[in-house]
């Protein structure tokens, strides 16, 4: 079976997967580590995780839409085509009790938005942590603040120190145009650069708001068979 071929196959596995743990969490498949852009020494530095047989602590921080959530999921995906084990965690969805603090058979696991977790599960984090010294397992963690900025227990935020930080730079418009224009192509969508900087400045400077807004007016302009222009965007998405 070829490469994608078997990442669908391993996304499907991660789906049962979190299905019996009790997780209400599903992958973006559109979340590739070979499409993340920027951040090249963050990428360059997870390359060389996955050739390492250690355990390895990651800590990624950046603001809102910079990323964090495609890096973690990528990983993921990146994992499973290598026929490793991995899972994917986000603090914000109501976890099971005693969970993070079982999951140090798997080869990967990433732990997004934990400034979300309670005591308890700050607890078992810290477990964690201390049951992967002797494995090969990597774990990586997220917030949108450094480690030392969180409120979390003593020993865990002590741990956390001593990760390895990645800030995730913020992108310009032009960097986040140039990206749009790289996951238009992926669809084989032309969309005019006018629009994108439409969008930036009149409707949303996240990137992920615009995004989405991307993908409804292509589903707009196929259903009314129109391009999508200024006045098309203007009059879909009420600006």
């Amino acid at each position: 079976m070829d490469l994608d071929g078997k990442s669908h196959f391993s996304r499907k596995e991660t789906a049962i997967t979190m299905k019996q743990l009790g997780l209400p969490i599903s992958l973006d498949s559109k979340l590739l580590l070979s499409n993340f852009f920027g951040n090249q020494p963050l990428l360059s530095f997870i390359e060389v995780l996955f050739a390492r047989d250690e355990s390895s602590i990651v800590f990624i921080t950046g603001a809102n839409s910079s990323g964090k959530t495609h890096i973690l999921q990528g990983c993921i995906f990146e994992a499973l085509n290598r026929g490793l084990t991995a899972l994917y965690v986000d603090a914000k969805q109501t976890l099971p009790a005693e969970f993070l603090n079982t999951l140090a058979q798997f080869d990967w696991v990433c732990v997004d938005n934990i400034s979300q977790l309670d005591a308890n599960q700050q607890q078992e984090l810290f477990d964690l942590y201390n049951q992967i010294k002797h494995t090969n397992t990597k774990l990586i963690v997220a917030a949108s603040v450094l480690p030392d900025e969180l409120v979390l227990l003593k020993d865990l935020k002590t741990r956390l120190s001593l990760a390895v930080v990645f800030s995730l730079e913020q992108l310009t418009d032009l960097a986040k145009i140039e990206l749009i224009n790289l996951k238009m192509k992926d669809k084989n969508l032309n969309i005019d650069e006018k629009v994108c900087t439409y969008l930036f400045k009149y409707f949303s400077r996240d990137l992920t708001i615009v995004l989405s807004a991307i993908d409804q007016l292509d589903q707009e302009s196929l259903r009314q068979k129109r391009a999508i222009s200024i006045p098309f965007a203007k009059k879909i998405l009420d600006i």
